[in-house]
């Protein structure tokens, strides 16, 4: 939550001319907004939603390569585990100090009310194994530009598909 996916996902889907989905997005476009969702009908409706939009977004992206960006707590489904197994997939790692600046300008977040930090650092410590569980490549994203970012992630993405390749052999 807050490490720049939106951002560095448009940057990269930019870079490689292919469709950018922000899966949060999305489901604000078809249910208004996410803390609206949480709010009228609670965090497990809200996943259901999610689960529903990031297996879509999947399945479109198998005929049409996509850049798709999760919120945080999407994985956190075991439906949307195993769809991401058939997925190249890039944590953007980061640390509470730097985020710690996107947090306190967006109280729009409903996970984060009351101290957003110490809410923050508790759903990054449950979430941060299944993080690294299922990412392909980890991108630390604590310095560097949007577009620095992008093109070294760029660089990791091919050097990715070599090897997989190279390993299919």
């Amino acid at each position: 939550m807050a490490v720049g996916k939106s951002a560095i996902g448009q940057q990269l889907a930019h870079q490689l001319r292919v469709p950018f989905v922000d899966t949060d997005a999305v489901v604000v476009a078809a249910h208004g907004s996410i803390a609206d969702i949480f709010a009228g009908r609670g965090e497990h409706a809200f996943r259901e939603i999610e689960a529903r939009a990031v297996a879509k977004a999947i399945e479109s992206a198998k005929v049409d390569p996509a850049i798709i960006s999760l919120g945080g707590g999407a994985v956190l489904d075991s439906g949307t585990q195993q769809l991401l197994g058939e997925c190249t997939v890039v944590y953007l790692e980061c640390d509470a100090e730097t985020v710690a600046d996107r947090i306190a300008r967006n109280t729009g977040r409903p996970l984060l009310q009351g101290d957003a930090m110490t809410r923050w650092e508790a759903l990054f410590a449950t979430r941060r194994p299944v993080y690294e569980r299922l990412a392909d490549i980890v991108m630390d994203v604590r310095s560097g530009s949007v577009a620095e970012i992008g093109l070294h992630l760029e660089e990791r993405l091919l050097q990715h598909a070599a090897l997989k390749e190279e390993v299919e052999k």
